[in-house]
């Protein structure tokens, strides 16, 4: 492990821990600061501190710089569908029944398994399980995911699904048929009691909002544009069972009698962000994938 050692400055005076030790070094993050003081290897005179801790004149910070873990994440070649990607950034366009990283029990057929045979730089500030990864689409969702390549990518890209900037839209096929064009669900989510492997909208849940259009009516079913504002666990799943128009072959939340597509119909086809290097705007657009674009032809046939 290397160690390193420093003294705050008259101008350092006041800030808080993680800060002063993010501008220390370019290639730390705050973030990873912050692990690094959960994880008890920084010291200020001593002592362990919290991640909000004030600095003052002439305290000594003391940092132990741990060994980079060995990821034991398998890398798997795979025919990635990649839209984009430099040395910050990549997006990829998942498909229906991929999950997007690996838990216990399941540690290979992952998109990460495929990300880390295809490209050796992925951020670690997820940790080994989940190297890169910003934000997640559901195993039966498809769609675009943007991948931070480094920390700082990692950091940048995270702080701006918090600040609400980044632009998701999804296409959804929901039971029933909404009668008004537009409309917004806001409505708080957490992890349902009666039931831990779901979500549901509860009173001290999550802040959650979903903005949606319609884009089509059917006989039974309806074609809807969601983005999201949020970005809660199974978010647009819950809020629009929530309003009464649940989504097309959905196991978890739909009714009993749904569509046998082998999971919910819902793709994840726009994405846009700004870029953490160059500070431009830029987006990407998925066509529904070939399953999605049929099943969509029936019910315009079948009305």
């Amino acid at each position: 492990m290397e160690k390193m050692e420093h003294t705050i400055l008259e101008e350092q005076a006041g800030e808080r821990i993680d800060k002063v030790l993010s501008a220390l070094n370019k290639e730390w993050s705050r973030t990873q600061a912050q692990s690094w003081i959960k994880e008890g290897h920084v010291l200020v005179n001593g002592q362990q501190i919290k991640t909000n801790y004030k600095c003052s004149l002439n305290d000594r910070i003391e940092i132990t710089i741990p060994e980079p873990e060995e990821l034991d994440v398998v890398p798997e070649e795979m025919d990635l569908d990649i839209y984009y990607e430099d040395q910050d950034v990549l997006v990829v366009n998942k498909p229906k029944g991929m999950v997007v990283h690996p838990a216990p029990g399941h540690l290979t057929g992952t998109l990460v398994n495929g990300l880390m045979a295809h490209c050796k730089d992925l951020s670690g500030i997820n940790g080994v399980m989940r190297p890169g990864i910003v934000h997640r689409i559901d195993k039966d969702t498809s769609g675009l995911l943007m991948v931070a390549k480094n920390d700082l990518a990692h950091e940048s890209l995270v702080n701006q699904l918090v600040e609400k900037t980044v632009t998701r839209k999804y296409r959804a096929i929901v039971h029933g048929v909404i009668p008004h064009d537009y409309g917004t669900i806001e409505a708080p989510i957490a992890r349902d009691q009666k039931d831990r492997q779901s979500m549901a909208v509860t009173d001290n849940g999550k802040h959650a909002v979903t903005h949606f259009h319609v884009l089509d009516r059917f006989k039974d079913f309806t074609f809807v544009e969601c983005q999201l504002e949020t970005g809660r666990t199974h978010q647009i799943r819950v809020h629009m069972k929530y309003i009464g128009y649940p989504l097309a072959g959905d196991p978890k939340y739909g009714p009993r009698k749904t569509l046998d597509i082998g999971g919910q119909a819902l793709h994840a086809g726009i994405l846009g962000f700004v870029h953490p290097r160059t500070g431009e705007y830029i987006e990407f657009e998925a066509p529904l994938p070939p399953d999605f674009q049929h099943l969509v032809d029936k019910l315009k046939n079948n009305r």
